[in-house]
């Protein structure tokens, strides 16, 4: 699988110890290399045409390109006078990600910053520019899936996709926390309406939760919506050893899940598929996550605790199933 990596995402700074830091990347490229995996690393170029306006208003990328020190969201997502050139890479490096997935060459893109927290309109959440949002309208297709694993809801991206069924939105979070948004009974509006898919799940939701939602929700879904290309937010932060949020997943579980969905990919949009990276904070299990995908063969793996084996997130995959079964056979 193809690598997607620029040198600038590394100089996207916070202050302090900031979780959504450079060593992230590091600790990811490291891994790789320590299995020769980093052979097929591509660099994107700077884009040449703003397509962020694709998705984002005039107001807020002139407000966002003139800032030089200030936060968007109260003391979360720093704004420096760099911020702005290097999240334009970030997208850069996902239009490089949706051209090698169109020519059927399944990659996983490495951004920094994320951006699936980013509107029409805002940032925050450590997000500038919706990356993956981007990338979905420059596809330029009737029928685009995304497919959001991280364990914050990807407000941003529901928000920018709520009235439109040529981008299906589906997102597996943790209910209750940071933006506090994708309920399940948010299924979209107008011509959206039953193309915005949220799985809320309860804290302690792990592998056999994301499993169900999978079996029951993620799979039968993409079927019947026969999506020509697939897009993946790849957030680890669900991760039983990661701080930053309250699920339970393993790596096993994240890599299984992302496998399933190039197989997916394989069966309905000839392996169309990209991966692009949210967030994913507890930077060993992010790494062992990444590597799995990433490689053709089975990688050793050091965070393999199963802590979720009664199925803890059933009730919300039944919320979602009650939401939903209108629209599509659940």
């Amino acid at each position: 699988m193809k690598v997607i990596f620029h040198p600038r995402y590394m100089d996207h700074q916070h202050p302090s110890t900031h979780p959504e830091r450079p060593e992230r990347l590091e600790g990811i490229l490291v891994k790789l290399d320590s299995l020769s995996l980093v052979d097929d690393i591509l660099f994107p170029e700077e884009m040449e045409k703003d397509v962020s306006k694709l998705v984002h208003t005039d107001r807020y990328l002139r407000s966002l390109s003139t800032m030089t020190s200030d936060y968007l969201d109260g003391g979360d997502t720093f704004v420096s006078s760099e911020t702005y050139e290097i999240a334009r890479m970030a997208v850069s490096g996902a239009l490089l990600s949706v051209d090698e997935a169109m020519k059927k060459n399944k990659n996983i893109a490495l951004l920094r910053p994320p951006g699936h927290h980013a509107g029409a309109d805002y940032g925050g959440g450590f997000c500038y520019l919706n990356n993956i949002a981007i990338g979905a309208r420059f596809a330029d297709l009737d029928r685009v899936a995304i497919v959001d694993i991280d364990s914050h809801h990807g407000n941003g991206t529901s928000d920018i996709f709520y009235s439109d069924s040529e981008v299906l939105y589906i997102s597996t979070h943790h209910h209750g926390i940071y933006p506090g948004t994708g309920v399940s009974v948010a299924v979209g509006e107008d011509q959206g309406e039953g193309y915005n898919v949220n799985v809320a799940f309860p804290a302690g939701s792990g592998d056999s939760s994301m499993n169900l939602a999978f079996d029951d929700i993620i799979d039968p879904i993409l079927k019947q919506y026969s999506p020509q290309l697939i897009l993946v937010s790849l957030g680890t932060d669900g991760h039983y050893a990661d701080v930053m949020t309250g699920l339970s997943l393993s790596s096993q579980c994240y890599i299984d899940t992302c496998k399933k969905l190039a197989s997916l990919s394989d069966e309905l949009c000839g392996g169309r598929i990209s991966y692009m990276l949210e967030g994913g904070y507890h930077i060993p299990s992010l790494a062992e996550i990444t590597a799995g995908i990433v490689s053709d063969e089975e990688v050793e793996l050091e965070f393999t605790k199963d802590l979720d084996k009664n199925k803890k997130g059933e009730e919300a995959v039944l919320d979602t199933i009650n939401a939903l079964h209108k629209y599509w056979e659940l």
